[in-house]
């Protein structure tokens, strides 16, 4: 019984750690990165779509995300999406191509940005330490219920103490790193 919990809890972390990736991932950093555009959500034939359901999203350089759509028609419908998505992108239609140039950041906004990671990171940390504690509480009402040791019960909040750590280090890392990408100039 103890195992399935420990499996369990591991996998709940597993998903909070994830979902910090990827809020990450979609933050902007003055460099061009296909993830930038993941939220973005295009109108094909009265439907809303992923842009990369109906487009080919690429990285042409350092500071231009290109984006190819499969249909033609569909040009202006992506280039007016991606200017309606918030994140302060200007795509540019070229033909058959929307280029989307990534402008640098300032100072102020790099600051702005940090304080956003961290807020995710804290987000992601809660969501882990709530885990945490839904796991020993279950723990606990599992060794009345199926009366196994306090000792059993002991080690397994042990490793969901351990558990906790790793994904919360796993977290600090990723905050580190994305804060590094955003400060570089």
């Amino acid at each position: 019984m103890t195992k399935e919990i420990l499996k369990q809890t591991d996998e709940k972390m597993h998903k909070a750690t994830e979902v910090v990736r990827q809020e990450l991932a979609k933050i902007r950093t003055g460099k061009a990165t296909t993830a930038l555009l993941d939220g973005v959500r295009v109108e094909y034939y009265g439907a809303h779509m992923p842009l990369h359901q109906v487009a080919n999203v690429s990285v042409m350089d350092v500071h231009t995300i290109g984006v190819t759509p499969w249909d033609k028609n569909m040009v202006v419908p992506i280039e007016k999406a991606i200017a309606a998505a918030n994140l302060g992108l200007n795509p540019i239609a070229d033909g058959q191509i929307i280029r989307v140039p990534i402008p640098p950041l300032n100072e102020e906004r790099r600051k702005e940005l940090v304080k956003l990671v961290k807020k995710f990171a804290e987000e992601g940390k809660i969501a882990v330490r709530n885990v945490r504690r839904d796991a020993i509480e279950h723990l606990k009402r599992s060794e009345k219920a199926e009366h196994f040791s306090e000792d059993e019960r002991k080690r397994a909040e042990a490793d969901v103490q351990k558990m906790t750590d790793r994904f919360i280090k796993d977290i600090d890392t990723l905050v580190t790193v994305k804060e590094k990408e955003i400060m570089e100039v």
